[in-house]
């Protein structure tokens, strides 16, 4: 505010040369904010400032690049929502590979108590905010135009879903429309106001990677999802994990674990599936080492030998095996059970 009076009372701004004075003063002719003000308010929306109870203190970190204020309009506070919010970004045309992935992510996420938060553009944004949405969660979306400004086109129903279920945000005031400049300061915006950034897909050029520069520049996490290596739009991801500027992440439980408090958002440990021989004792897994695969088999002192365990305990051993499947006895010899070589399951 203050600013605009300087201009329209003819003043020059701190670093404004001619050109730029000249597009400063045709600009502030046609703005009226106390007019936007009202108008958003009486729609329901908020315009939140530093100092305000809903304004979210991460984006102090922008410093000098921080918003000047922020338009809202949904349900829920933006400060408590974005306490506990993870930023998934990527590609617009995405791979359907991508897209599956980033729905399955954002709902995991939001199951496990974290708001979504992206840019509502086609591709990886909208597939995160569909994720979340459909498992009942808020999600934010931070836009590249005024929160009354349904873009792109093609997601007016889903902005509409996003502020029955969470919020629109824009520093933008309400009708201002898009452009490439805009873009690019609305992903400092979501780099800032969460606590990491998971891209799912990007090219070697893409928007999602300059969020995730941000981000790194900020001290926060940032994930990548692996993808084809036949894919351009896994190039970018898998050039930030090369670099180590990103981790890898494959499931919504490695995110929290990133993301969320140390120790206490552990992501279960991944192993391969338990074959009924694992669950052999180890002298039994030894005699069946030993047993041989071929038809005629070997007597008990030559697989006790094979095994380095006493005859008696590689017989006993060899019954034993032998009741559950995994070995035969063929006259005075042992062999493989048939073609069960690892047994049934028990």
């Amino acid at each position: 505010m203050e600013l605009l009076q300087v201009i329209r009372q003819g003043g020059r701004p701190p670093g404004a040369g001619a050109t730029r004075l000249a597009g400063l003063r045709a600009r502030a002719a046609g703005l009226d904010p106390l007019a936007d003000l009202e108008r958003h308010r009486s729609l329901g929306g908020h315009f939140v400032i530093p100092g305000d109870p809903e304004w979210p203190t991460q984006l102090d970190d922008l410093g000098p690049a921080r918003p000047i204020g922020l338009w809202t309009a949904g349900t829920g506070s933006l400060r408590l929502l974005a306490l506990r919010s993870v930023a998934m970004v990527g590609a617009r045309a995405c791979t359907a590979y991508g897209a599956h992935v980033a729905g399955e992510l954002a709902a995991g996420i939001a199951e496990r108590g974290w708001v979504v938060v992206s840019g509502a553009a086609y591709g990886i944004d909208a597939a995160a905010h569909r994720g979340a949405l459909a498992v009942g969660a808020p999600t934010i979306a931070v836009l590249a135009c005024g929160v009354d400004v349904a873009y792109p086109r093609g997601h007016t129903e889903l902005i509409r879903r996003i502020s029955q279920q969470g919020l629109l945000v824009s520093e933008l005031p309400p009708g201002q429309h898009p452009n490439r400049f805009r873009f690019v300061l609305r992903n400092r915006v979501i780099a800032a106001l969460t606590r990491g950034t998971v891209v799912v897909e990007a090219a070697l050029r893409s928007g999602a990677l300059s969020t995730a520069r941000r981000a790194r520049d900020l001290n926060r996490i940032t994930c990548g999802v692996p993808g084809p290596v036949t894919s351009a739009l896994s190039e970018g991801v898998h050039a930030l994990l090369r670099t180590e500027a990103a981790t890898l992440v494959t499931d919504a439980a490695e995110v929290a674990e990133l993301m969320g408090r140390i120790g206490g958002d552990l992501a279960p440990p991944k192993q391969g599936a338990v074959l009924p021989r694992d669950l052999l004792a180890v002298a039994a897994r030894q005699v069946l080492e030993a047993v041989p695969a071929g038809g005629d088999g070997a007597p008990v002192d030559a697989v006790a030998r094979a095994a380095g365990l006493p005859p008696d305990e590689v017989l006993q051993r060899l019954y034993e095996l032998a009741s559950l499947g995994f070995a035969e006895r063929c006259g005075a010899h042992w062999r493989i059970a048939g073609r069960r070589r690892d047994g049934p399951a028990v």
